[in-house]
C-alpha cells in the first residue's frame, strides 16, 4: 500500500492523495477513507468528497489555529495522519453498500451515439445494450456538475473514446460512455461523452434533503425500457 500524501489546496482545503491510477479497490479506499473522516466528526471540517484516488477536505483554519505551534494545515496533517495509520492498520473497511436500479431508454433519439459505440466494439447495437445491463458498477466519485456519477465496472468492450466534438447541449439524464467510464448527465449540459440512452429520473434536485441521487461508492444497475416507459416516467 503506498504512503498517502496530503497537500493543501489553498488555506482552507487540502488533498489526500492514495495513488495515481483508476482502480476499484483504490477507489474503494479513498471512498473508505471519507467515510472515516465524516465520522471523526473533526473541528471545522465542512465537506469531504472522495474521487477515484484521493480525498479533498475542506475546513476552517480559525478550528485548527490554536494547536500548538503549528499553523492550521500543519495541525490538522498531523492529525489526519494519525487517522491515516489507522486506516493502513485495520484497512479499509466498506459497509455492504445500497443499490439502485436506473432505467434507460437505449438508441433513437434518446442514444444518438449507441451505433457508433458498437462499431467501435464491433458488436451490434443489443448486444451493446446487453453488456451495458449486464455490468455491476459502483458509484466513483461525483463530479464534473453536481450529481455527476463516475461509474466503474464499464465491460472493456464497450470502452469508447469520446466524440473529437463534444455537444453544446446533452439532454439531463443522458447515460453515457467515456473511454472506460459510464456516467449520467443530472442536467441539460455541454459535454462530449458517447450518448447510449437516457433515463427519465432525476439525478440532482436541489430541493431534495440528499440533492443527488447517487452517491460515491453506491452500486447502480441499468435495466432497458421502452420509449414508452420513458414517456410515463418509468423508474
Amino acid at each position: 500500500m503506498t504512503e498517502a500524501r496530503i497537500e493543501a489546496l489553498g488555506d482552507s482545503a487540502l488533498l489526500i492523495t492514495l495513488g495515481e491510477r483508476i482502480d476499484a479497490q483504490l477507489n474503494a479506499r479513498a471512498v473508505a477513507l471519507a467515510e472515516r473522516l465524516n465520522a471523526a466528526s473533526l473541528p471545522g471540517v465542512g465537506d469531504v468528497a472522495p474521487a477515484y484516488a484521493s480525498v479533498c477536505l475542506r475546513y476552517d483554519p480559525v478550528a485548527w489555529s490554536g494547536a500548538g505551534n503549528a499553523g492550521p494545515f500543519a495541525a490538522i496533517a498531523a492529525r489526519l495522519r494519525e487517522l491515516l495509520q489507522d486506516e493502513i492498520a485495520g484497512g479499509p473497511v466498506v459497509a455492504d453498500a445500497t443499490s439502485i436500479d436506473i432505467a434507460v431508454c437505449y438508441g433513437g433519439e434518446f442514444g444518438p451515439d449507441l451505433q457508433h459505440v458498437a462499431a467501435h466494439a464491433k458488436l451490434d447495437a443489443d448486444e451493446v445494450v446487453a453488456r451495458h445491463c449486464t455490468g455491476d458498477y459502483r458509484v466513483a466519485m461525483l463530479g464534473f456538475a453536481p450529481g455527476f456519477p463516475y461509474l466503474l465496472g464499464l465491460d472493456t468492450a464497450l470502452h469508447t473514446p469520446r466524440r473529437d466534438s463534444p455537444r453544446v447541449r446533452v439532454p439531463a439524464g443522458s447515460v453515457a460512455i467515456g473511454g472506460a467510464q459510464t456516467g449520467i448527465y443530472p442536467h441539460a449540459l455541454p459535454g462530449g461523452w458517447q450518448i447510449i440512452g437516457r433515463t427519465p429520473l432525476t439525478l440532482f434536485d436541489s430541493t431534495r434533503t440528499a440533492p443527488a441521487l447517487l452517491a460515491p461508492g453506491q452500486r447502480v444497475r441499468f435495466r432497458a425500457i421502452r420509449p414508452a416507459q420513458f414517456a410515463s416516467g418509468a423508474a
